[in-house]
C-alpha cells in the first residue's frame, strides 16, 4: 500500500503519535513514517527536541526529521519566514540522534518558490548537505 505521513503536530508529544499511528494501521495501512517538523513553544520560531526522535522510535515506525520546515519563523506577519542556514544544523543534530531519514524542501531559487521559499535550501546546496550527513550517518553507525 501508499506510505502514510503522520506529522508530529504543534502540541502532539512525540509519545502521543502512537495514537495517530494506531488510527492509519488500524484502518489496514501498516506502510507508517513519523514526521518531525517542530513544534511552536508561542515564540516566533518553531523549535525541534532531538529526543522526540528516539522517542517516536520507541512507537516502531522509522521517524524523518522535516529539517527545512521546523526552521519556518510562522509568526512573522503576513508573510511566512524562515532561516534556510540553520539547515545543515537541524541535518546534522538529527542524523546524529538517529533519525531515519531527512525531508528537505528545495528550489532552484527559493526567492520565486510558489511557497515556504523563505524555508527552503537553494537547489546548488543540496549536494553537499547530503554528503556531510551522509558520512556523518556513517560515523553513527560504526559506532
Amino acid at each position: 500500500g501508499k506510505a502514510v505521513n503522520i506529522k508530529k503536530g504543534q502540541f502532539l508529544s512525540p509519545e502521543a503519535m502512537a495514537f495517530a499511528a494506531g488510527k492509519v494501521r488500524d484502518a489496514g495501512n501498516p506502510n507508517i513514517l513519523l514526521t518531525d517538523r517542530g513544534t511552536m513553544f508561542g515564540y516566533h520560531d518553531l523549535i525541534v527536541d532531538m529526543r522526540s526522535i528516539p522517542s517516536m522510535q520507541t512507537l516502531g515506525y522509522p521517524v524523518v526529521m522535516d529539517i527545512t520546515h521546523s526552521l519556518q519563523q510562522p509568526n512573522q506577519g503576513s508573510v511566512l519566514a524562515g532561516h534556510p542556514p540553520r539547515t545543515e544544523t537541524i541535518g546534522r543534530a538529527s542524523i546524529a540522534a538517529g533519525a531515519d531519514g531527512i525531508f528537505i524542501e528545495t528550489h532552484p531559487d527559493p526567492s520565486v518558490a510558489k511557497s515556504d521559499g523563505a524555508n527552503m535550501l537553494a537547489l546548488e546546496r543540496l549536494e553537499g548537505l547530503l554528503e556531510r550527513l551522509c558520512r556523518i550517518r556513517t560515523t553513527i553507525n560504526e559506532l
